[in-house]
């Protein structure tokens, strides 16, 4: 009974905060269902005011590598403080999967990923990199947490259908940067993937600038991540975390969260074009995630990085940096 009123609570706060973009929020959605090609842009009303972060080199917060260390053994408990990332595959999976296909034409019936090559950021225990291995792509999840990253190397020991096409490294995105640079040079990547990560970095300058370098160019990015509002506040950590402890207390920082304008600003100043963005809900009473017409809480958003060839000047009158249209998405 309790949870049911919590949720009726929680469906109305969103209600509330989402009507007010419902009609920017339907036209990103349909155009996303459609799967039609198009580019975002940010909305008149959106702030445009870039987080302000100190440039400090590394990705990592030893805080939050101390916090997930706690958990590196609980990644695989579909019932534990991992639920509702365990849930958020049913959007996510298919979200990245339907975007490749749009760009990568080949066909591989049973394994449509088969022969891309994704890089997952901050995999943890390979919650995500996994069903994304059974798909046929080559997949390596790296994380700071070696004790997250064994775990995930002994769950894909036991499933003969990820063996061979997952694996796992202890190490930080600028680590397997530099790395990558130094012994095969940039643009190892079809695909990287930052799902529920970027809210825990240090440092987003360079998460993204390491992103581009080991993309190929047309690679993708995909990010899932919590934008920084008062309900995203009320909801994600108040709810989330203090009354219906779906995650455990203190596992987010609202000073962290970046909203959708600010993160799209920021890739694409390192050489991205921002392709959809689409909101995201979690129903705390079903345990499931939906798409939804407003990016006031989670969100989803996939990049594309540019050709590393020079591009040609603008013409002289061609308006604003970014396309005038708002109709955004490249989804299933």
């Amino acid at each position: 009974m309790y949870c049911r009123r919590l949720g009726r609570v929680v469906s109305g706060l969103y209600g509330c905060r989402s009507g007010s973009s419902r009609a920017a929020g339907r036209g990103q959605r349909s155009a996303g269902l459609r799967r039609s090609a198009a580019v975002w842009s940010p909305g008149p009303t959106e702030s445009c005011h870039l987080s302000t972060r100190s440039s400090s080199r590394t990705t990592v917060d030893p805080d939050e590598v101390r916090r997930f260390q706690s958990l590196a053994g609980k990644w695989w408990d579909e019932q534990g403080e991992f639920a509702a990332l365990h849930a958020m595959n049913d959007l996510r999976v298919p979200f990245i999967r339907d975007n490749l296909l749009n760009v990568h034409t080949a066909r591989h019936p049973g394994k449509p990923l088969t022969g891309l090559r994704i890089l997952d950021v901050g995999c943890g225990g390979g919650l995500l990199t996994e069903p994304l291995g059974r798909l046929g792509a080559n997949m390596l999840g790296i994380d700071p947490v070696e004790d997250s990253i064994s775990t995930a190397q002994l769950h894909a020991s036991y499933d003969p259908d990820v063996r061979d096409s997952v694996s796992y490294q202890a190490c930080t995105l600028e680590e397997l940067s530099a790395d990558g640079e130094e012994q095969q040079g940039t643009g190892q990547f079809d695909a990287v993937v930052a799902s529920e990560v970027v809210e825990h970095l240090a440092d987003l300058e360079t998460f993204a600038f390491c992103s581009s370098h080991v993309l190929k160019p047309g690679g993708s990015l995909f990010i899932t991540t919590i934008n920084k509002t008062n309900l995203s506040y009320a909801l994600g950590i108040v709810v989330a975390e203090q009354l219906l402890r779906i995650v455990p207390s203190g596992t987010h920082d609202w000073e962290k969260f970046i909203s959708p304008v600010d993160l799209g600003r920021l890739l694409e100043s390192n050489g991205f074009s921002v392709q959809s963005v689409l909101g995201m809900l979690y129903n705390p009473v079903s345990g499931a995630w939906s798409w939804t017409n407003s990016t006031a809480i989670n969100y989803a958003l996939h990049a594309v990085k540019l050709s590393d060839e020079p591009q040609p000047d603008r013409a002289e009158d061609s308006g604003p940096p970014h396309p005038e249209h708002h109709s955004a998405a490249t989804h299933s």
